[in-house]
Order: structure tokens, then sequence, then C-alpha cells
């Protein structure tokens, strides 16, 4: 009798395998490099006037920050060790990330506890990471979307002045699923290595969006 779904092992219902997570990797590397070049393309002494400077800004933005860091990060190990569809959390995350990114981008609007919801989101995500946590594609897909809102609103309310928006907001965004890549080839090295580190990592993400929810109390 076959087992309900709920019980199979993760390493039997996704579909990326090590020579995938090398291939990940690659890429990952390949968009680093690509950005790299972004910067050194850019006029010195005129940051955000050119569409190299305004992609670097972007791109450099999510790198910057340690709860973006996380955030993304941890997006894509929890997909790789739990999920059946390793893409959908992560195309979720990025797609409404460039929606929040568009509402950040509009002065005029005002999305409320930007910076508590970012810590909720850490709590949330590592307190997934920690227990494995097996959801319904759907929800973990909505989960990882509602606060990629809020991460992206905070990416784009912090446009530099005169930069592109669309270059800096592809620049985020690349940098975001090089993240996403980052986690899940993480993820597939150490789904049948060990249980403990991604369950301390988590851990570890779930205390610092906690001390960063006091600090925005």
């Amino acid at each position: 009798m076959p087992r309900p779904d709920h019980l199979h092992d993760a390493s039997e219902t996704t579909s990326v395998t090590p020579n995938g997570a090398r291939r990940l990797a690659r890429v990952a590397t390949g968009l680093a490099l690509l950005a790299t070049s972004g910067v050194a393309l850019a006029h010195p002494g005129h940051p955000g006037h050119d569409a190299a400077s305004s992609f670097a800004a972007g791109f450099l933005h999510p790198l910057t920050g340690a709860d973006h860091l996380c955030a993304m990060i941890v997006v894509g190990l929890w997909s790789a060790l739990t999920a059946k569809r390793v893409w959908a959390a992560p195309i979720a995350f990025v797609a409404m990330l460039a929606a929040g990114g568009l509402l950040g981008m509009m002065h005029w609007f005002s999305l409320p506890l930007v910076e508590p919801m970012i810590a909720v989101s850490l709590l949330v995500l590592g307190l997934m990471l920690a227990t494995r946590a097996q959801l319904p594609g759907w929800a973990g897909a909505a989960i990882v979307g509602a606060f990629a809102i809020f991460h992206g609103f905070a990416h784009g309310a912090e446009l530099p002045d005169e930069a592109s928006a669309m270059h800096y907001m592809a620049g985020f965004l690349v940098a975001t699923g090089m993240l996403h890549c980052i986690g899940i080839a993480a993820g597939v090295a150490l789904r049948n290595r060990t249980v403990w580190l991604p369950r301390l990592l988590g851990a570890g993400v779930l205390a610092y969006g906690a001390t960063l929810l006091v600090a925005a109390t």
C-alpha cells in the first residue's frame, strides 16, 4: 500500500538532484558575475544616473541587509527540504516581491508595519525551516508571498534618488533569485546528510527575527 502523501520523504517528492544543485550553484555564480560587471560599467561620480548603477544598487540592496538575506535563503532551503514543487515558494516570493517593490516606489502609498512584518517573516520562516514544516504547496507559497510584499516594499521605498526604477527593480529581483538558488542548492546538498544543521539554521533565523521584532516595537 502506498504511503500517504504527507509521509513521503522530501527526497522522493522533489525533482532537484545533486547535479541540479550544481547547476543552480553555477547559475547563482553567473548572476553574481553579471552584477559585478554592472558595477564595473557604472560611471564614477554619478551613482544612480545610468542603467548599470541602478541595477547594481538594486542588486546589492538584498545582499547588504541581513534580514532580507536570511529570508530569501531560508525560502530556498525550506523549499528544497520539504516542498513537492521546489520552485513554487521561490516563484511566489519573487512575484510578490516585485508587487511590493512597485508599491514602495509609489511614495504616496504607505504600507503599515513594514519593519515589524519583516521581523515576523523571519520568525515564521525560521520556524518553518527549524521544524521542516510540511505544508500544502499553495499554503507555503501564500505564506512566503505575503511576507515578500513587505520585503519588496522596503526595497522599493529605498530607491536611490535619480536611479532608474526599472533597472533598480531588476537588480533586486535578480539578487533575490540568486539567493533562492543558493538556498535550494544548500538544501539539496543537506537533504540526505544531516537534519540538525537546517534545524539549527532555522532556529538562528527565528531568534534573529525575534530580536528585530523587539527592536521594531
